[in-house]
């Protein structure tokens, strides 16, 4: 996933955008995504340094509160979990306009998570009533009575629709659908929540999770090329370093 994302990264650096922009990020299973630390701890230092309060684990929660988890107790427990959070999440500033993980459980209803569909559980209960119809599986965050407004930043929702698809006897693939994507800021925190999400659902319906899939149209370099350059050295010799076996 680290590398996915640092390919991905340099080439919008040189770029400035990219649309679109198709990530696959394979060979994954019911687990954490493998990573480069080395990678993940360049950009959690220069996300740090920006200012704006930023990490991966903090973009990724927003798609799946995975601290909030235990994949060997019922999914129940996870929704009353974070409906007991959410409270002091919707008070973040940065959470003004919605929360992703909230529009997935409580669609309809960005106040709370007591009223609203679960599309989540929708989803994970039609397939294992044996209802593989592949429009069924598929969470939408873009709300038109919510989100159709006339601001000309808005910030929220970019991720737009996920879409669950069963594949190669047993797989679970998971696409993300974003209507722009910042490479600095979210891109890494949006793959590893994708993931999380993809490892939670996989779980539940049954299935493995094969590969996880984020198209962006644009992904755009969020920074200026000064101000990022020294983060684009870095990542460019990971990715060397890689390549040639000399971390892992």
């Amino acid at each position: 996933m680290s590398i996915a994302w640092a390919k991905a990264f340099v080439n919008v650096y040189d770029a400035s955008e990219i649309a679109p922009l198709v990530v696959i990020i394979q060979g994954l299973g019911n687990a954490e995504p493998p990573e480069v630390s080395v990678i993940r701890n360049a950009l959690d230092s220069a996300l740090n340094a920006d200012g704006k309060g930023l990490s991966c684990a903090q973009i990724a929660n927003t798609i799946f509160p995975y601290s909030q988890w235990n994949a060997k107790e019922k999914r129940d427990l996870l929704y009353r979990r974070y409906s007991g959070i959410f409270g002091r999440i919707r008070k973040h500033h940065a959470n003004r306009n919605g929360v992703y993980f909230q529009r997935l459980i409580a669609f309809g209803s960005d106040e709370n998570t007591e009223n609203g569909v679960n599309q989540l559980e929708h989803i994970i209960t039609t397939w294992l009533r044996g209802n593989h119809r592949r429009s069924a599986l598929q969470a939408s965050v873009v709300d038109p009575h919510r989100d159709h407004t006339h601001q000309r930043q808005r910030g929220f929702p970019c991720l737009q629709q996920v879409a669950f698809a069963p594949i190669d006897n047993g797989g679970l693939s998971v696409t993300g659908f974003y209507a722009k994507q910042h490479m600095f800021e979210r891109a890494y925190g949006n793959y590893l929540g994708l993931c999380r999400l993809g490892h939670f659902m996989a779980r539940a319906m049954e299935l493995t999770l094969s590969k996880v899939i984020c198209i962006a149209t644009p992904a755009a370099r969020d920074r200026t090329k000064n101000e990022l350059s020294k983060l684009a050295g870095q990542v460019r010799q990971a990715i060397s370093d890689f390549e040639n076996g000399k971390i892992s």
